[in-house]
């Protein structure tokens, strides 16, 4: 009995997660600044983070004087990332979309960044493959873009756990997909 009461507890923790993609699980602050060195972010940049959650990422970008693009679907997070660009100085250098990264054109995206699910990521490979301009970067944490290539890979250690950043150029890392 216990055990079917702990299986049943643990699928009602998965549909919750199953209706948003992924869970929300935010970037360590103290990689910030491997993924905004990785990424070359910089000012002519317009940087989306999808799945943007707390708004940190893009944030750290918009202090680097790129312009910033949260998306979010869920409302208490993207409220929650509005705060903090407001109380960290940089809201007017971000557009705040309350939806889902699906329905978000990415045209004039020069950087993405994207710490969501291998599956997700798999889903999401087509939208980048048609709607990123050559030389976009795309940037992962921990979960690959099947078929397509990493140019760079780089691993750090927070706490005892290994995070890897992938970076991912549109023109070169889809070119074998």
């Amino acid at each position: 009995m216990f055990r079917a009461t702990l299986g049943w507890l643990t699928l009602l923790q998965l549909s919750r997660y199953e209706s948003y993609d992924v869970p929300w699980v935010p970037t360590r602050k103290e990689l910030l600044k491997h993924i905004m060195r990785v990424a070359k972010v910089g000012p002519n940049d317009i940087f989306y983070d999808l799945g943007c959650g707390d708004g940190r990422v893009v944030i750290e970008a918009a202090k680097r004087g790129a312009r910033g693009v949260c998306v979010e679907i869920r409302e208490e997070l993207i409220k929650t990332a509005m705060e903090n660009a407001r109380r960290e100085g940089v809201a007017d250098r971000i557009r705040f979309i309350h939806g889902s990264f699906t329905d978000v054109d990415l045209s004039d995206a020069t950087i993405v960044y994207m710490y969501l699910l291998t599956r997700v990521n798999k889903m999401l490979r087509p939208k980048l493959e048609r709607e990123l301009r050559l030389g976009a970067r795309v940037v992962t944490l921990d979960f690959e873009i099947p078929g397509w290539r990493p140019v760079h890979v780089e691993k750090h250690y927070t706490g005892s756990l290994e995070r890897i950043i992938y970076l991912y150029v549109k023109g070169v890392s889809d070119l074998h997909a």
